[in-house]
């Protein structure tokens, strides 16, 4: 429990079998998670095992992707606060003490890889993530008028169980691109948002999407097209508002 509320991490899993008990420690070493909470649609071999050996309660999922695993995970927590974070080593588990800090006053803060100083040595944010992440959140602030943002691939981040609950109602993406419509749908219903600066290290494994670049590239004109789309449905739907 953290500040008088319950607190629940979801963490996905499909090629983290290397690290995710290491990173499931590191959270409950924080003594204010009430519940850990691993969703497993179709993980590397031995990842279940790894799991077993902590404290953390497995929920394995039929749908593929990374935005199957996250909306399975809400449903699956009833906690006042959700944090939802990557397994892969990429994180410091102590940065959600400074993203709590932010919970009081925001109803969803994301952290943000794209500040140089917080970025590691070896991460996997070269220029071309660093600067492709920084220009899309740009054009989302322009577009949207929202509070300053510097990062849409960020995994890292706590969400209050209500927003969880409108988010949800409004979830359409299983794939990877799930943080973003996470965002997006956000956005469109005025929720309060910060965005904070955490500290990304090399991962350990290869990602199955920043780990080539065709796939990042694909990854990211999808991105881009449904920030755009997302604009027009919403300007075509003003007049009638």
């Amino acid at each position: 429990m953290w500040n008088g509320k319950t607190l629940s991490v979801i963490l996905p899993t499909y090629n983290e079998r290397d690290s995710i008990a290491e990173t499931i420690y590191q959270f409950e070493a924080l003594g204010i998670v009430d519940d850990i909470v691993v969703v497993n649609n179709n993980a590397a071999a031995g990842t279940s095992e790894a799991v077993a050996s902590t404290n953390a309660r497995e929920i394995l999922e039929s749908r593929q992707g990374y935005g199957a695993a996250i909306q399975r995970g809400m449903r699956e927590v009833d906690s006042d606060l959700i944090c939802i974070c990557e397994p892969d080593g990429t994180f410091n588990p102590e940065d959600l003490l400074k993203i709590l800090a932010f919970t009081p006053e925001c109803d969803f803060v994301l952290g943000s890889r794209t500040v140089s100083t917080f970025i590691w040595e070896g991460a996997n944010m070269g220029w071309f993530l660093q600067w492709g992440n920084w220009a899309v959140a740009k054009i989302i602030e322009v577009l949207f008028n929202t509070s300053y943002l510097s990062d849409v691939g960020c995994t890292f981040r706590v969400v209050s169980r209500d927003w969880a609950a409108a988010i949800l109602a409004g979830s359409t993406v299983d794939g990877s691109a799930y943080g973003l419509e996470m965002l997006l749908l956000a956005v469109q219903r005025k929720a309060r948002i910060v965005q904070i600066p955490v500290n990304y290290h090399p991962r350990v494994g290869r990602s199955a999407v920043t780990g080539n670049l065709g796939t990042t590239v694909g990854l990211g004109v999808e991105m881009l097209h449904m920030v755009l789309s997302t604009r027009l449905r919403r300007a075509v739907r003003l007049p009638a508002d």
